[in-house]
């Protein structure tokens, strides 16, 4: 009999009552892993009324006693990595290595909740008046609620609820119905380390879910991830349903490479962002800008790309992993085949690889276009496949304008070994995460993740200092306090501070 995919809710991981499920699948061998239910109305009313129940209280627990939860929690990661990598790859597709820093990265942000007691300081003026003082507080705000895509089911889960439960609120979770497993394992985990009943819930679904958390009048805020289609349509109806909302979306991530830069280290780094991951990621390397002399490098980066192996994810050695899905693998390859007729030059083509064993597979290959421009649809569109756009530049400032002229803004690159280029680059730049000699320009949690343009949505990244924003109020207290013998002074009906 096949497993079934709960849901948690006030603590408990229940069966749902649903008659409307999807399956699971390895996307490797086409093999059904479980069943994930599309939660009920009732039943996602059920999990954040246990939100608003359990905030009443979840609120006022002193500080020290949820950091160290979140103690107990990155430790609890870190002990069961090599499961929880393992449950990654079968659902998702990606290699092991790839799977185990999927959750590593998310455990930097649990190893960052758990410094909550420095990071939700408020902020203090004595005596900005005769015998006043002001100070601020930052409060939490109540049930929040965050919605996650299949490509990162364990980091971007961790981005969220972490963060939001440690800041005193609680969390409604809705994973990507595609890969669910991995981020029910990590709830279970969570509940160990001390997570009380009631303050993670987990439903799951597709748009009537998203539609539902959008729209439920006890959320106070959401976190999005994923495309931009849907991330517009969360933050549209979340925000004008009063909610604070999130959303990072959609990228055209592009990289520089100046005739100086050092070709080995940069043909490894051109080819790991974007072919990792079997290009499945928002960061993902998916245009690279040749200027001058680098327009001859174009010969040894498909060389380097032709020497990556495609494979189930388990094998050692295995570079590239599967598509998440046969409606991913479909679009890619058509994809592909358009970027063909629009008149790019198919350097490399990665469709129908032979991967022995895995004949059913969602495989595409590394595959490479030259001569792309900001017209094709290759260049348009986030393939979010295998597939690297080449385009031509003849000087670094033409690179930055075709850059700037794009409507997404996640992350983007230079290769250099030149200080005054790479400073240049920074400045002109409008783009938010920015990498100089670093393809996938991720930052670590103490900074924030940002994003500009069309590939974000809010004013608040997902972690560091900007999400202990995102997740509590900031309340300004202004006080006076009299002595016993303080003679009162007139009515004053103006209202002043001296």
């Amino acid at each position: 009999m096949t497993t079934t995919v709960k849901l948690l809710i006030n603590g408990e991981f229940v069966e749902s009552r649903s008659e409307q499920w999807r399956a699971v699948v390895n996307p490797a061998t086409q093999e059904v892993l479980a069943r994930v239910p599309f939660a009920t109305g009732e039943e996602i009313d059920a999990a954040v009324n246990s939100a608003s129940q359990a905030f009443q209280s979840w609120r006022k627990t002193p500080i020290g006693a949820r950091a160290r939860i979140f103690l107990k929690y990155q430790q609890l990661i870190r002990e069961n990595m090599k499961e929880l990598a393992a449950i990654l790859t079968a659902e998702q597709g990606k290699t092991l290595a790839d799977a185990e820093g999927d959750v590593f990265r998310g455990l930097e942000v649990v190893e960052h909740a758990a410094g909550i007691g420095n990071l939700q300081l408020g902020e203090l003026a004595n005596n900005v008046a005769g015998g006043v003082d002001t100070y601020t507080l930052l409060q939490p705000l109540g049930v929040c609620a965050g919605i996650t895509p299949f490509n990162f089911p364990a980091m971007i889960p961790l981005w969220m609820f972490p963060m939001a439960i440690a800041t005193g609120n609680t969390f409604v979770l809705k994973p990507s119905e595609q890969d669910p497993m991995v981020t029910m394992r990590l709830c279970e985990l969570a509940l160990q380390a001390g997570v009380p009943p009631g303050v993670l819930n987990v439903v799951h679904g597709g748009e009537d879910a998203v539609n539902a958390i959008c729209d439920h009048p006890a959320i106070k805020a959401v976190s999005f991830v994923g495309s931009t289609r849907v991330g517009t349509h969360v933050y549209n109806r979340a925000s004008q349903a009063g909610k604070r909302v999130q959303c990072m979306m959609g990228a055209k991530n592009h990289a520089i490479v100046l005739p100086d830069a050092h070709k080995e280290q940069t043909l490894n780094n051109l080819a790991g962002a974007a072919f990792g991951a079997a290009g499945q990621r928002c960061m993902a390397l998916s245009v690279v800008i040749l200027v001058g002399e680098a327009q001859g490098w174009l010969a040894e980066l498909v060389a380097k790309a032709e020497t990556l192996k495609v494979g189930g994810g388990v094998e050692s050695g295995t570079d590239v992993g599967p598509l998440i899905s046969c409606a991913a693998l479909d679009r890619v390859s058509s994809l592909i085949e358009r970027g063909k007729r629009e008149g790019a030059r198919l350097v490399l083509d990665g469709r129908n690889p032979s991967v022995a064993g895995y004949e059913r597979g969602n495989f595409v290959g590394p595959t490479i276009f030259d001569g792309v421009t900001p017209q094709m649809s290759i260049y348009r569109e986030e393939i979010f496949g295998p597939v690297l756009c080449v385009v031509h530049a003849a000087t670094l400032d033409e690179a930055i304008a075709l850059i700037n002229a794009n409507p997404n803004g996640n992350g983007t690159a230079i290769f250099t070994r030149s200080g005054a280029a790479a400073r240049h680059f920074q400045e002109e730049i409008d783009v938010g995460q920015v990498g100089i000699n670093v393809p996938i320009p991720v930052p670590v949690p103490m900074f924030s993740f940002t994003g500009s343009r069309a590939s974000k949505l809010g004013d608040l990244g997902p972690y560091g200092k900007q999400v202990v924003q995102f997740y509590t109020q900031t309340k300004t207290v202004t006080q006076r306090w009299f002595d016993e013998s303080d003679v009162g002074g007139a009515v004053n009906t103006t209202i002043t501070l001296k």
